[in-house]
């Protein structure tokens, strides 16, 4: 269960090994200790045709999905950990943002609940 999407352009994947930046955003989800380890998940999607404030800046926005029941410290915490991992690999990098979305317990089902 978290789930954490970067999209990106496709620079972004060009200056860093993809593996990479999947393993330093994993690795900074997991210090927080908000999560079991084994059920981080990481992604990257990155995009050759993009416009950002009408430029075609590089940019990495990172949407979180989490379960329910932390609190707003624990998501700030999370949010500014994650942009301050991506600044330190990412310097020259303009845009470089998260924003976190919770699940629902009472809606969330996956397989191993069958």
């Amino acid at each position: 269960m978290p789930h954490f999407v970067m999209e990106c352009s496709s620079n972004i994947v060009k200056l860093k090994e993809p593996q990479q930046i999947i393993q330093a955003v994993y690795d900074t989800a997991e210090a927080t200790q908000l999560f079991t380890p084994g059920d981080i998940k990481v992604r990257i999607r990155s995009f050759d045709d993009f416009t950002v404030g009408n430029t075609t800046d590089d940019f990495i926005h990172v949407f979180a999905y989490i379960m329910e029941g932390r609190t707003q410290e624990q998501k700030k915490k999370l949010s500014k950990s994650v942009v301050q991992t991506l600044q330190s690999i990412f310097p020259e990098v303009p845009i470089l943002s998260i924003n976190i979305m919770d699940f629902e317990k009472a809606t969330y089902f996956n397989k191993s609940q069958l």
